[in-house]
């Protein structure tokens, strides 16, 4: 299993950065929403006690009170607000004995010893006495007993306002689920946005980070052969100094191809940055392939070249690398082992083709070997993604395919008319 590069770990951060963004956010919705459940439901008790109040403190108004424990209630009876809703009944409670009296609406069922209950413990300790009440059938009465006194100062009873809590209810619990709702959805589409803006910040770096992994890789590719050749002839010109005047010049071509890939390879990163563009100009083909062909050390290898005049427009540095390393490929994978590479390379009409006797490329693979680090012979993968790089910003394209004969064939199209805009 190849190993994650640096630039594939800073990608996945986004998912990191995402996942601690939603969890905080989240967080803060969530407490954010059961404070405003509570204080919604808050505010529907406090609507419901304030309807309460009403009735008791209107009722009240309207009771006459003796010194004794007569209690009159003619005026309440009279009144529009004992045929209304909340209802309300005006009960004993404490040292009171008077008879109890009860609005003539019946609003929602109760219990006359739940109400009683309230009123004598209202008037026992002169205090306004809240609760909520279970009435049957998962309803619940929202229940308010306010004390009275006599004329002599002693409580003697309390008047009990009854309101239905059910539709109060029902409210807070759409709000609660419209809340719930909401905070879902706000939690994903924070998630989302989060996850956007991390990978927009981070595509640039990882970006960067992953083409530099590229020209590194591609650079190490590109020398390896021509340092390779360099040695031999340090060697050989060591062993043979009177050899010094042949090989010299050799040596030189040498140094000056491997200066040429790295200026070449910087050029790449400068055109992939957009801070620089392609040096097109007029390039005799035919001429420059040979001149490929001379300066490759080919050993024991046999290439042969059949060129017709072809003039393109093209940036003659990548095309030479692109040649280069059409012909390293099949010098190194074109033939079978224990046999020397057989190479043919033809150039006509802004085509260059290079054959050789290997193999050949397996189709199931063939697409996948012009990719980076994708090759069926165990190498980086690297020399033909390059080329098929350079065909590409010259509006070309890099063919493969194997002969009928046996052997991998590698066509390198240019345009003619030059490179696409």
């Amino acid at each position: 299993m190849k190993p994650r590069s640096v630039a594939d770990r800073l990608r996945r951060l986004p998912w990191l950065l995402t996942w601690t963004f939603t969890a905080i956010n989240a967080a803060g919705l969530i407490v954010l929403a059961v404070l405003a459940v509570d204080a919604h439901a808050d505010r529907g008790t406090q609507q419901l006690d304030a309807d309460n109040h009403r009735v008791t403190s209107t009722v009240l108004r309207l009771l006459q009170l003796d010194s004794g424990t007569t209690v009159v209630t003619a005026y309440v009876g009279k009144d529009e607000i004992n045929g209304q809703c909340p209802q309300f009944a005006v009960l004993q409670g404490g040292s009171g004995g008077f008879p109890s009296f009860y609005s003539v609406r019946t609003c929602l069922p109760s219990d006359p010893a739940i109400l009683g209950g309230l009123a004598d413990a209202a008037a026992r300790t002169g205090r306004v006495q809240y609760g909520s009440v279970d009435i049957g059938g998962n309803r619940v009465a929202r229940v308010r007993a306010e004390p009275f006194r006599n004329g002599d100062g002693q409580y003697i009873g309390a008047v009990v306002a009854v309101s239905d809590a059910g539709p109060a209810q029902a409210r807070h619990t759409r709000f609660a689920l419209g809340v719930a709702g909401g905070c879902v959805l706000l939690i994903v589409l924070l998630g989302l946005s989060g996850h956007l803006l991390a990978r927009r910040a981070i595509k640039p770096a990882a970006d960067a980070l992953d083409q530099q992994e590229i020209l590194l890789g591609e650079t190490a590719h590109d020398l390896k052969n021509p340092v390779a050749a360099l040695r031999a002839l340090a060697e050989t010109t060591m062993r043979n100094p009177e050899q010094q005047a042949e090989l010299l010049p050799r040596t030189l071509r040498l140094a000056s191809r491997m200066g040429g890939i790295i200026e070449g390879q910087l050029v790449r990163a400068r055109l992939a940055a957009g801070v620089e563009e392609l040096e097109i100009q007029p390039v005799w083909l035919d001429q420059l392939v040979a001149g490929v062909v001379e300066e490759t050390a080919v050993g024991d290898a046999r290439v042969t070249v059949t060129a017709a005049p072809s003039q393109v427009r093209v940036d003659p540095s990548l095309i030479r690398r692109a040649i280069g390393n059409l012909l390293d490929n099949a010098l190194n994978h074109g033939h079978y082992p224990g046999q020397p590479a057989i190479v043919h390379i033809t150039v006509a009409g802004g085509r260059v083709t290079v054959a050789d006797h290997g193999p050949g490329v397996d189709p199931a693979i063939a697409e996948h070997v012009l990719e980076r680090f994708r090759t069926g012979s165990g190498s980086t993968g690297l020399g033909l993604s390059i080329v098929r790089w350079v065909a590409q910003v010259h509006g070309g394209t890099l063919n493969v395919y194997n002969a009928d004969e046996g052997g991998a064939i590698f066509e390198l199209v240019l345009p003619v008319s030059g490179p696409a805009k």
